[in-house]
Order: structure tokens, then sequence, then C-alpha cells
């Protein structure tokens, strides 16, 4: 399980890395391809909503329970998935207005962008360097059969990084691929 989660935040990691090269071309004037950027968000509100982050929250709520930390640390991992849920809706209605031609500073997206990025960045950061080696640490081999028995999600193939690649992620794959 902590190899998926691995996996996907260099998954992660490079979508981050396509958004900021958006950003600059928007910083520079040059044109942009919304519909990329949409797909990006989409995934990202998709996946990691519905796959990504309830794994880590059901391993880190396993963690807690046998675990003693700080309230603080307790509530950040929980707090953080929502922020980055919230931030990224932001993200996502203000690309399908952009792609609905209504007008949208330049400003206000690359704003947006740039928070998302960072925001991703540092969340990322914080589980990698801080999260996922406590748990590595401290989870034995029955926890992680136990946890993996409770994930519901056996078997999900994700739509953009598995073998079959959905429809809707195609261009963004092959962009991906092209580096």
């Amino acid at each position: 399980m902590l190899s998926t989660i691995h996996k996907d935040h260099i998954n992660i990691s490079n979508l981050l890395r396509l958004l900021r090269e958006k950003v600059k071309l928007l910083e520079n004037d040059q044109g942009v391809d919304y519909r990329l950027m949409k797909a990006v968000i989409t995934y990202l509100r998709n996946y990691s909503d519905k796959y990504h982050h309830p794994m880590e929250d059901m391993i880190y709520e396993y963690y807690l329970k046998y675990r003693i930390v700080s309230d603080e640390v307790a509530n950040r991992l929980s707090l953080e998935h929502q922020l980055v849920k919230e931030i990224t809706i932001e993200l996502d209605e203000l690309l399908d207005m952009i792609l609905l031609d209504a007008v949208v500073p330049k400003e206000q997206c690359i704003e947006k962008l740039n928070n998302f990025i960072k925001l991703q960045m540092a969340h990322m950061a914080y589980e990698e360097q801080e999260i996922l080696p406590k748990i590595e640490a401290s989870l034995t081999e029955k926890d992680w059969q136990i946890l993996e028995q409770q994930w519901q999600h056996q078997g999900h193939i994700d739509p953009l990084f598995g073998d079959k690649v959905a429809d809707e992620y195609k261009k963004l794959s092959e962009r991906i691929k092209q580096g």
C-alpha cells in the first residue's frame, strides 16, 4: 500500500511539473492548452479524492488508533486533504469557466495554479518526509494484512497511469510520455 502511495506521489509530481510548465507559458503570454490543464485537474480530483487520499486516511487512522501523537499532528493530514480537495475544486471550476469562454484575468489563473502547485508539493513533502516513514517504521506485517483487507478498492486500475489509459486521459498520457 505504501508503494502505491509513493508511486502516486511520483505521478502527481509529474502532473504538477506539467502544470508548472503551463504557468510559465501563461506568464510569458504564450498559448496554453486549457483542456490539457483541465484533464490534469479532473484526474487529480477524481483519483485523489476517490482512491489516493482515502487510502492514506485509512492507513493513517489505523496508525493513530495504536500510536500516541499530539492532536495537532493527528488532525493535520485530514485537514490538508480537505484543503487540497477544496482548492482542487476551485481550480477545476475556474478552468471550466475559461473553457466556457468566460473572461478570467490571466493573473487570477496564474495565482490559483501557483497556489495549487505549492500546496500539493508541500502536502506530499510532509507525507513523504514526516508521515510515511513513521507509519512504515511502526506498522507490522499483521497491520498491513488488516489494512489490505479493509481497503475496499482492491483491483482498481489508475485511469491515467495504469495499464489501460481511459479515453478521457489519452491526450494527457501522450503529453506526459513526451516529457
